[in-house]
């Protein structure tokens, strides 16, 4: 037993540390926070202690300061302030940036991030954040924020300011990403130390979204390309034209994709949503350091696939977009597709999702086109593909760091070396919207993504540059000087295009329930003018097209179960409902309806009027009201007729369907119902592969 003074002692030294104040050495040591410590408000994203770290680093075993004698501990001493006009935090000057377990109040100008709040999970490498520095509405502060991580895992990166408001990419490995913003401006103190005060603290956790299908990128090079891209003299001197470079641009660019798609799924509240890329370890490309240092790090992979097909021939290939007279408009998108089928090789059912760089697409000066390009997306089958030229590959941007001076520069387009690509690329900075933005259009098709109103899938990207920059430089296109570009000026994915995102498999994430492998829709009229829709995961939308629509102006979105409404896997639809959300002008037009399911299934309905009307009505020979469905197919082969079969186990309920027959080939030729009476009723024909593909149904 130990002695008793002892006890004595100890229990003294527990009260005198119950009993300090907030500014002992003790509490300061302990990283225990003074109740009186101020933290930004909870509708921004930074705070001054990031919850992860305050609850790692709190209670420590550290060794107390006031030894075994009971003694409290002394006071810290109090720092002298000067009066100044200088925008200052009061007591702060000289002490540097308050660090994580200060009790130090936050200083007003630290930059407060609202795009995203603190201990977010996101699913993408590259994040596009948006924040402002004190108030902008009663002041215009100009400067620079410093991104930084605290384990150093990346090196720091350096984003303009403008009258209070910024914008930034954030690079996040997997797991907890722990970040530092530090604003620095000669207008207030401290921003020339080495350590300022004006700082908060942002904690980030990235999961990769590792069970849904990739986007492979592949830069597509003829079968004796010497692998160079157009550039300027002073450009490839400075940077290279080569192809490990290309692969540096082209890995950004699609960085850049995702970070943009990520934020518009986000903003349409429909989550941080975006297509996943496969990855390789190797050395890291997106900032300058792990050049440098040849430092590895897991990056997008972009794969490198010749074709069949020289250089002189692909550069014969015009597109019909540049050149009328192509003659043969469109072949190079058939070559593409051949060469990544052979790469990758998929399996009947294994769908690939390809964007294709087309490397040695050339400005031709002498006939004023770019020969070797096509900028085409879609596919079938097990290849979705997208294809676009390298025409603009010398204005990328190949780090994070180039991102900011890519979409400045005003370089004048020298158009004997670039293409002034549709005589809107005429700087350096226009030509990177240009090419970045139209290759991010065709990945749209590829995921499915129709023209639009508006947006990506209309030509909007002519202003993407909006979503990584604060201010705009002078554009050569619109004759504008310019200015400060905040997110209400940006461009955008449609609407109708992050719906259709939300039901891809590319885009799904970590946290939804399992996918539905039944993406069908059924859409069949009932009494009284109603139209019943039904889909096994769910109704996400429709598409109301009138008479004479190229584009969608008008649609109807259903609940998805994520805090938009409930699923509903059956809706009733009626004409006056539909036609009341058409103007004045287009209540009295034909209605055309495109009904998506939440697993992205889709089912068209050309002419909702006559579905809904007696038209879809008859009479069966026992008297029954029978219904006419949406007519299935779309009859655009040579020789195609309309074909209507009543079941005979309708009429006569005594009757046993047993078994259907399909008959098949290249496409559906025809269906056959067998009953247990030995008859038998075909839909369509008996065509494609001998005796068909027969399925019992079971008792």
């Amino acid at each position: 037993m130990a002695p008793s003074f002892l006890n004595g002692l100890r229990r003294k030294s527990k009260t005198s540390v119950r009993t300090d104040n907030s500014n002992s050495v003790e509490s300061s040591i302990s990283g225990k926070r003074s109740k009186s410590s101020s933290t930004l408000s909870s509708t921004h994203g930074g705070t001054a202690t990031p919850p992860s770290l305050t609850n790692s680093q709190s209670g420590s075993n550290l060794p107390t300061l006031n030894g075994l004698n009971g003694l409290p501990p002394p006071v810290r001493p109090t720092v002298a302030t000067s009066s100044s006009n200088r925008y200052s935090v009061s007591g702060m000057s000289g002490l540097g940036s308050p660090s994580q377990k200060s009790s130090i109040p936050l200083s007003p100008y630290a930059p407060q991030i609202l795009s995203i709040k603190d201990n977010t999970w996101v699913y993408q490498k590259v994040l596009s954040i948006y924040g402002t520095i004190a108030d902008p509405a009663t002041q215009a502060l100009e400067g620079n924020l410093t991104v930084s991580r605290l384990d150093d895992a990346f090196p720091n990166t350096y984003w303009p300011v403008s009258e209070s408001h910024f914008k930034a990419l954030v690079y996040l490995s997997p797991g907890p990403n722990r970040l530092r913003f530090d604003f620095i401006s000669p207008k207030l103190s401290n921003s020339n130390s080495s350590n300022p005060i004006h700082s908060s603290y942002l904690t980030l956790h990235m999961m990769p979204s590792l069970s849904a299908p990739p986007l492979q990128l592949v830069v597509l090079l003829a079968k004796d390309s010497p692998a160079t891209f157009d550039a300027v003299p002073a450009r490839i001197e400075r940077e290279g034209n080569g192809l490990e470079t290309a692969i540096r641009k082209f890995r950004m660019a699609a960085y850049l994709w995702q970070a943009f798609t990520a934020e518009q799924m986000y903003r349409n509240k429909l989550g941080r949503r975006a297509f996943r890329m496969e990855e390789e370890w190797v050395t890291g490309t997106s900032n300058y350091r792990d050049r440098e240092m040849r430092i590895m790090r897991s990056e997008a992979k972009v794969h490198v696939v010749r074709c069949s097909k020289t250089v002189a021939e692909l550069r014969d290939l015009e597109v019909a977009q540049q050149n009328p007279n192509a003659r043969r408009s469109g072949e190079l998108f058939s070559i593409a597709s051949e060469a990544v089928k052979g790469y990758f090789q998929p399996l009947p059912g294994q769908k690939q999702y390809v964007s294709v760089l087309l490397l040695d697409a050339h400005w031709d000066k002498s006939t004023q086109t770019i020969t070797g390009h096509a900028a085409l997306g879609g596919g079938g089958g097990e290849i979705q593909l997208a294809v676009f030229g390298s025409q603009a590959l010398q204005s990328y941007p190949s780090c994070i760091e180039e991102v900011v001076p890519a979409f400045t520069d005003c370089t004048p387009t020298d158009t004997d070396y670039v293409a002034n690509d549709c005589n809107e690329s005429g700087s350096n900075w226009e030509a990177a919207n240009i090419g970045i933005g139209a290759h991010m259009h065709e990945t749209g098709h590829l995921f499915g993504c129709p023209h639009q109103e508006s947006g990506i899938m209309l030509r909007d990207y002519v202003t993407l540059n909006r979503s990584f920059t604060i201010r705009e430089p002078y554009s050569t296109r619109t004759k504008s000087k310019g200015g400060l570009v905040l997110p209400k000026d940006e461009c955008t994915w449609h609407r109708l295009d992050c719906l259709r995102f939300k039901g891809h498999p590319c885009f799904a994430l970590p946290t939804d329930p399992p996918r539905q492998s039944d993406d069908s829709v059924q859409v069949w009229p009932v009494d009284n003018g109603n139209v019943i829709v039904t889909a096994a995961s769910g109704v996400a939308y429709l598409e109301i097209f009138t008479q004479g629509d190229d584009l969608c102006h008008f649609w109807q979105e259903f609940g998805d179960g994520n805090g938009n409404g409930p699923i509903q896997k059956q809706v009733v639809l009626t004409e006056q409902e539909l036609r009341g959300r058409l103007p004045e002008d287009r209540k009295k037009s034909k209605l055309k309806l495109s009904i998506k399911s939440i697993a992205g299934g889709s089912h068209e309905v050309e002419d909702f009027g006559q579905l809904a009307s007696k038209a879809s009505r008859f009479k069966l020979p026992n008297g029954q009201l029978a219904f006419r469905s949406s007519k299935l197919g779309l009859s655009q082969m040579e020789g195609s007729q309309p074909d209507e079969v009543v079941f005979g186990s309708t009429v006569h309920q005594t009757k046993l369907m047993t078994c259907v027959r399909v008959y098949h080939g290249f496409a559906l030729d025809g269906i056959e119902f067998f009953y247990e009476d030995a008859t038998s009723q075909l839909f369509g024909k008996k065509g494609g592969e001998a005796g068909g593909s027969e399925f019992n149904l079971g008792m």
